[in-house]
């Protein structure tokens, strides 16, 4: 059944339209968009739909596709952090955060399809909010551009759903374009496309979700921004991009041992999403495996956000002999991001789930990814 066949069928009316957007697996430079660094994401195909058609009252339906006996209802002046809560959070959040900036909006009604796996590290939150911020956006001909909404999903997600997240999930589901990774800055916003066609050189990405859920806001990910932001203080400077590779060890001496590690992993991460960029363009797939490898090191030592399933995930990987391989995503659990000369591809399988068949984990899920198209409308 078409997204506008479900919808009809829901609500006994057709939807002014459809859009999508994708979720994302960030190749590299994790945790440093919220201290104004660099990021390097490229969306994935599995994409959440939302169908939707303004109504004469200020009521805003919801349903899930996924979670049909979920049904919610609240009316427009109603909507408060925290009300509604549970997933139709993420769709009255972009709506609640339009109106707090005095957009005119009215009631909707609105069909959530979501098929970008939940608590995966893949960004499925990001996803829906840029899906409902296009289809407000149009419903209701305000006029945005790409960084206005992004803005109203970051809004969502900060003050009404409530993790402290930062911008680039959200740019990358709005911005990615199909066979290219986004060299995004987070404090000025340029963006670049950075052709990422790994196929033509006998080689895959794959995503190896560990089957771990997190969730961004259960307080860990608040600790390591609230971390960054002490740290910074400390040294006296805006954010931490505003610390340099030269003389780090003496610059992080001023800190005690938490926040210089915290400090010590953005600094670095920004430094490699920086030649990673430089690796891709040269085509040089080992180099960029090198900087993966020391990305996730930092992560799991230094910002302490890895899992026992992240690291077996990637020590599993490194062992069949993949290109590259790290953690994906907020971390405490999600998805691995592994790069593999595509004859390696059913080696990398077999060698991670024997790693956790033998720690007696639950089967973890891989995939193959590619870059794809960011968000649109459908219909």
């Amino acid at each position: 059944m078409s997204a506008a066949d479900s919808f009809a069928a829901t609500f006994d009316v057709a939807p002014a339209g459809s859009w999508s957007a994708p979720g994302r697996v960030n190749l590299i430079g994790e945790h440093t968009d919220y201290n104004d660094g660099f990021v390097l994401p490229f969306a994935i195909s599995a994409r959440t739909t939302v169908s939707a058609v303004r109504r004469d009252d200020s009521a805003v339906r919801m349903r899930s596709v996924q979670r049909p006996s979920g049904d919610m209802s609240v009316d427009l002046h109603d909507l408060a952090p925290g009300r509604p809560g549970g997933w139709a959070a993420y769709v009255a959040g972009v709506i609640w955060a339009a109106r707090e900036d005095g957009l005119p909006l009215g009631g909707m009604d609105l069909l959530v399809d979501g098929r970008v796996p939940l608590g995966s590290g893949l960004s499925s939150s990001h996803a829906l909010e840029c899906a409902v911020a296009l289809a407000v956006n149009d419903v209701f001909d305000l006029g945005l551009d790409i960084h206005a909404l992004a803005q109203l999903s970051r809004r969502a997600e900060n003050d009404f759903v409530g993790a402290p997240t930062g911008l680039m999930d959200q740019l990358a589901s709005l911005q990615c374009t199909a066979g290219h990774a986004l060299f995004l800055d987070t404090r000025s916003l340029v963006a670049q496309q950075i052709p990422f066609d790994v196929a033509a050189d006998d080689l895959a990405l794959l995503v190896v979700d560990t089957g771990v859920h997190h969730s961004n806001g259960d307080g860990s990910y608040a600790d390591r921004r609230a971390a960054c932001e002490r740290a910074a203080g400390q040294l006296r400077v805006a954010s931490l991009r505003d610390v340099g590779l030269e003389g780090l060890g003496r610059r992080l001496e001023p800190l005690d041992d938490e926040l210089r590690r915290r400090a010590r992993h953005v600094v670095t991460e920004n430094a490699r999403v920086v030649e990673a960029v430089d690796a891709m363009r040269d085509r040089d797939w080992a180099r960029l495996g090198r900087l993966m490898a020391a990305s996730h090191t930092s992560l799991r030592d230094d910002y302490e956000v890895s899992c026992a399933e992240l690291d077996a995930a990637v020590e599993a990987s490194t062992a069949a002999d993949a290109v590259g391989a790290r953690m994906t995503g907020g971390g405490f659990g999600g998805s691995a991001v592994v790069l593999a000369a595509r004859e390696r591809v059913g080696a990398v399988r077999t060698s991670v789930a024997e790693a956790f068949a033998s720690s007696g984990w639950r089967h973890p899920t891989v995939f193959e990814v590619a870059p794809s198209p960011g968000a649109g409308r459908d219909a």
